[in-house]
């Protein structure tokens, strides 16, 4: 592996990160915040972590990157942003720690939405404008941004762009890799910039619009305030996030084919969005039912309307509450538990297993089942229009498996440092599914500025292993993975 082609590939990504911190600065230069020195001397540090990474690189050639060098690259990249982006949270004084920054900072990048901030109300524009970004840079990805913005980066750059993207299969929307990554930002952008206006449509200002569509159309969850969507208590903006949460978790690629033909019927052949509509549908009706049937809200039409942004809100990863569902009844609260490890379609911004690779397994399943009947069956599991291959079933049933081992260890990796039980379980199944808020300790009412140094670097990793789909950054703890050493990196390109 040759080591500088990863450096020199990190230089572009640093300098691209930084190079967004200038919009917190500007904002805070303009409105004369004490925090523009943060921003100032964070730049600083960005731009001097791309330089001294740049000349690591030295004339490497990323044009012939080898897996092994573009799973480093992709890994190494959330990793440095999130690294660099931490320092405005630590130089304004917001973050007591850089363990605090940190987190705050991943959290961000991965569109989780865990916060360590306690009274978000009292931040000042600019950080609040920089977890947005954050967020928004996140959702569609740091190696997709920098991918788009380099005139070529030859076939590394599929093998990174694969790496990056969730779910099961990762297509080129257009024969250039490029053009692709720079019609998905464009697409992100256009929803993104649509669901700012409807808000502000309904009498939310500019800046909480542009925050909270940041963070909607990424999946995040980031808001403004520390109540999060309840802080505004109206249904019109509940309503239409849960519209945008719903279309964010849907695979992107699906909405270029509605775009550019102008026709939804794409959403309706597709069988994983179907499989999507259907699950997130009956799950916020049994959660609606549960709250009218507990009578936690006068109406039907309350309860759906708290019930629906709250499912839709945990299956899609968003993060969003809009109501205290700790005091919801058990049924509903075991509902959103499972919700955590859902997460969206392939190819969108959600976290979580994907519909994709539950719909596979569901149908391995069945067959399997139909195998106890009739063991010299031999039924093909189709999937649209076409059978899926046993080695995509083996690969769903492996990846659902890791993804539980991993959840169960981070889960006792964080009882070491949390003394509730609960509270541990469902921290690291939000962490590893990019949701944000969890159960009693971390409910809707608390935030993980309480949590212990060792829990919150726990929390960090699960949630770097959750954006990148776990085998990106787990390959990297292989002996396979460094079994031919990177010496050759520095002794030629």
């Amino acid at each position: 592996m040759r080591v500088r082609v990863v450096f020199k590939f990190l230089s572009f990504m640093a300098f691209i990160i930084s190079g967004c911190m200038t919009i917190p600065f500007i904002i805070e230069a303009v409105l004369r915040g004490q925090d523009r020195y943060a921003f100032a001397l964070s730049l600083a540090v960005g731009f001097g972590v791309g330089a001294l990474l740049y000349l690591a690189g030295g004339k490497s050639d990323m044009s012939r990157m080898s897996s092994r060098e573009a799973l480093m690259s992709v890994a190494m990249s959330w990793v440095v942003a999130s690294l660099i982006s931490a320092f405005p949270y630590l130089l304004s004084g917001a973050a007591p720690t850089y363990t605090d920054a940190f987190f705050e900072s991943m959290s961000g990048y991965t569109t989780t939405g865990s916060t360590i901030f306690p009274a978000l109300d009292a931040l000042p524009h600019g950080l609040l404008t920089w977890r947005a970004i954050t967020h928004w840079l996140g959702g569609m990805g740091i190696i997709a941004l920098t991918l788009a913005m380099l005139p070529h980066s030859g076939a590394g750059g599929f093998q990174m762009f694969s790496a990056e993207s969730p779910g099961m299969t990762h297509e080129k929307i257009t024969p250039r890799l490029r053009q692709t990554a720079v019609l998905l930002w464009l697409i992100y952008a256009f929803l993104t910039a649509s669901l700012t206006v409807l808000l502000m449509l309904g009498g939310m200002t500019f800046f909480d619009a542009a925050n909270h569509s940041m963070a909607t159309i990424s999946t995040g969850g980031f808001s403004t305030h520390s109540s999060s969507l309840a802080f505004f208590g109206e249904p019109y903006f509940e309503w239409v996030i849960t519209i945008f949460m719903f279309l964010s978790g849907a695979n992107f690629a699906l909405h270029f084919q509605a775009l550019k033909g102008r026709s939804a019927s794409h959403f309706l052949t597709d069988p994983e969005f179907r499989f999507y509509a259907i699950s997130v549908s009956a799950i916020t009706l049994l959660v609606s039912f549960s709250l009218y049937i507990g009578d936690i809200y006068g109406s039907f039409l309350e309860s759906l309307r708290f019930g629906a942004f709250q499912a839709v809100s945990f299956i899609t990863s968003t993060g969003f509450v809009s109501a205290n569902y700790e005091v919801w009844p058990h049924f509903a609260k075991a509902l959103l538990f499972i919700c955590l490890f859902l997460g969206g379609c392939s190819g969108s911004t959600a976290g979580g297993i994907k519909h994709a690779r539950l719909l596979v397994m569901g149908g391995h399943l069945g067959r399997q089942l139909g195998r106890t009947l009739n063991p010299r069956s031999v039924a093909a599991f189709p999937m649209g229009s076409r059978s899926i291959d046993p080695s995509v079933m083996s690969s769903c049933m492996a990846f659902f498996g890791l993804y539980l081992t991993t959840f169960a260890a981070g889960a006792f990796a964080a009882t070491l440092f949390e003394g509730d039980l609960i509270t541990a379980l469902s921290a690291a199944a939000s962490s590893l599914g990019n949701v944000g808020p969890a159960f009693v300790r971390l409910g809707p009412e608390y935030n993980f500025s309480g949590q212990a140094t060792g829990a919150k670097w726990v929390y960090s990793f699960l949630m770097l292993c959750g954006r990148l789909e776990l085998y990106t950054v787990l390959s990297l703890f292989t002996g396979t993975f460094w079994r031919e050493g990177i010496i050759c990196g520095w002794e030629r390109d």
